[in-house]
């Protein structure tokens, strides 16, 4: 399997190389760092050479990359990429079709709610335009150990099943727990009414996943152990919140009903519940199909920067 990582040359950069050695690790995939550069044009000005100024480009560049790849573990394999495109999100876009990867990796900006996500123009354009999962470090992620669980957010709009299914196989494929959680925001109304709505939630999720699950010999590896959790409060941060999150988890979560096939498209509520996750996030693409540890990984591309 490949990784590709939309690396930068600041601390964004850092926590997307920490999730992606996080997610590795798990799956014996190897890292493709990718740093986008823009795209010089030629002035025609006589002071301002375009090939002279690519040079210097291509050269900090390459020692960004350079200082990229010391961050990863010696036991993860990984090399660096330099990359233009019309945009950094074009440029990564581009550079997952061409690897063939199975995951698009990038870190959160600084400046959101509690320091945890924010999203900036680069991620925004992933999440409306990829066709492969995007995988959100929240500001300040400094694991780099495999990750310990699995969490899917469970919604009831058509679609929420082929999530499920690929939650079932990413958890049994690396051999972690799976928990199933709803969201539930609650405007007003008494426990009574509260009690209720948790209880129906928790119904349909575990209806749910009782369905999606093999039916396989837990013990024997060929299903994931599974719990169903339910949150809620007076809104949907809050409803996050009250929740327990391991440091070692990540949530997927699928697409709007917007998206298109095979692309992403994040909702409101999604949005929401990034603005107070503490884990990271795995956004979906719509039809997408988890691929099995047995299928071929792609050939290394030559000529690039390797370790």
């Amino acid at each position: 399997m490949r990784y590709v990582v939309g690396y930068s040359a600041n601390a964004r950069g850092h926590d997307a190389v920490n999730l992606a050695v996080s997610l590795a690790l798990g799956r014996g995939a190897s890292l493709d760092l990718v740093l986008a550069v823009p795209e010089v044009q030629q002035s025609g000005h006589a002071l301002a050479p375009k090939v002279g100024f690519e040079n210097l480009l291509n050269e900090q560049a390459q020692e960004w990359l350079d200082q990229a790849l010391a961050l990863v573990p010696s036991g993860v394999p990984a090399q660096t990429h330099l990359r233009s495109g019309e945009s950094d999100a074009h440029a990564l876009i581009e550079a997952a079709e061409e690897f063939g990867a199975d995951l698009l990796i990038i870190g959160a900006t600084s400046n959101g709610i509690f320091k945890r996500f924010s999203i900036g123009p680069v991620a925004s354009a992933l999440l409306h335009a990829s066709t492969v999962p995007v995988a959100l470090a929240p500001h300040g992620y400094h694991r780099q150990e495999a990750l310990t669980r699995i969490s899917c957010g469970l919604g009831s709009r058509a679609g929420a099943e082929k999530l499920l299914d690929l939650a079932i196989g990413m958890a049994a494929n690396r051999d972690l727990p799976l928990r199933v959680v709803s969201l539930l925001e609650l405007d007003g109304g008494d426990a009574a009414d509260a009690a209720g709505g948790a209880d129906a939630a928790r119904e349909y999720a575990a209806k749910h996943l009782a369905a999606a699950l093999p039916g396989g010999d837990q013990e024997a590896g060929e299903e994931p152990k599974t719990e169903v959790v339910v949150g809620h409060g007076r809104s949907i941060e809050e409803a996050v919140d009250r929740l327990d999150w391991e440091d070692g988890e990540v949530l997927l979560i699928g697409s709007s009903r917007l998206a298109k096939g095979r692309s992403i498209f994040l909702g409101s509520t999604a949005n929401r519940i990034l603005r107070a996750l503490p884990v990271p996030m795995i956004v979906v693409p719509s039809d997408y199909e988890l691929k099995q540890p047995n299928q071929p990984a792609s050939n290394d591309i030559p000529g690039e920067a390797q370790k």
